[in-house]
């Protein structure tokens, strides 16, 4: 007759934990991980974006509702006192159409002269390394250099710009002091700076393109133009889309060059103003002014909120149009 084996003893109180458990537990924890672990490598980014993006922003809104002055020790709050004493402001309108005429002047021959020329780097050429390392050395070189060699070239009495133009019976212009001349000395100096750099963006793009649609359309008689029109930008429309939305951005806070310009050009006492009579004053400089001339945080922070709605509109009206191109092959 069989005998019954005899049950297995349970495991002691302090002995190690079921197999089933411990599997349970390593599947929670697996779990956790394959969830949380994006989150938990994404989180920092967040973080510092909150303290320096975030709560910046908010502050300012903060500011821009009290009269907020470092000439006093108290901050009265005002409401919206400081925006509507800001949009009645033209000093501020006059820096509103200084921005958008500078950043239209720099941004579009940019963007147009990227593309042509990331076409022509597409090519097999000889040196193509040279080259692309060329067009980047504009976008590291200082700003401080690059505007005080170009307010050289712009000079009014021995400017090299005013020198070739004497060939054409012209007579010397004074760049820095009309409205029209001096933003286009000023787009010049930013198109210089910024082509490379976005020209190398689209040719990047343009190198995951394939190949085999420039060959058919090479074989149906297409002209490099015509592929260039047909299949190249209707290809890289996403990146097209966004290098107009990130120059729109910088267009609408140039800072740096107008306030070095009017230092090499029309004396240190304008660098704020953007000249005698504001030709070139953009809406960064004129929030620099109230704030670290004027010592107007109230108003200058007002300042940075229009400014700030203006940079959202102008890049969400960029991005609308720019998606409605028409894409496609052919």
């Amino acid at each position: 007759m069989a005998t019954r084996a005899p049950d297995r003893p349970a495991a002691p109180p302090g002995g190690p934990a079921p197999r089933s458990h411990r599997l349970g537990r390593r599947g929670l924890l697996h779990r956790l991980d394959v969830k949380g672990s994006p989150y938990a490598y994404i989180a920092p980014f967040f973080l510092l974006f909150a303290a320096f993006g975030l709560f910046p922003l908010a502050y300012t809104a903060w500011v821009s509702l009290h009269e907020w002055t470092l000439l006093s020790d108290t901050q009265e709050f005002i409401g919206l006192g400081n925006f509507a004493t800001l949009l009645q402001d033209p000093y501020f309108w006059n820096a509103t159409f200084n921005t958008l005429s500078i950043g239209v002047l720099s941004t579009v021959p940019q963007l147009l002269l990227a593309i042509w020329l990331a076409h022509l780097l597409n090519r097999p050429l000889r040196a193509q390394t040279f080259f692309r390392i060329t067009l980047l050395l504009p976008n590291v070189t200082s700003v401080v250099a690059v505007v005080v060699i170009f307010s050289q070239l712009f000079g009014r009495d021995f400017g090299l710009i005013n020198w070739v133009l004497s060939w054409f019976g012209l007579g010397a212009i004074d760049w820095a002091a009309g409205v029209a001349t001096s933003h286009i000395a000023l787009a010049v100096m930013i198109m210089w700076r910024w082509t490379g750099y976005n020209t190398l963006i689209f040719l990047a793009a343009m190198q995951a393109v394939p190949r085999d649609l420039y060959e058919a359309a090479t074989i149906d008689g297409a002209s490099k133009f015509t592929q260039l029109r047909k299949i190249t930008i209707p290809m890289i429309r996403p990146t097209i889309v966004f290098t107009v939305i990130v120059s729109t951005i910088g267009a609408m806070q140039i800072l740096a060059e107008p306030l070095l310009f009017a230092a090499t050009t029309t004396g240190a006492g304008t660098m704020v103003t953007g000249g005698f009579d504001r030709e070139f004053q953009t809406l960064a400089l004129y929030v620099y002014e109230h704030a670290f001339t004027n010592f107007d945080f109230g108003y200058a922070s007002a300042a940075s909120w229009v400014m700030f709605v203006f940079v959202v509109v102008v890049a969400s009206v960029n991005y609308l149009l720019t998606r409605r191109m028409r894409g496609g092959v052919g």
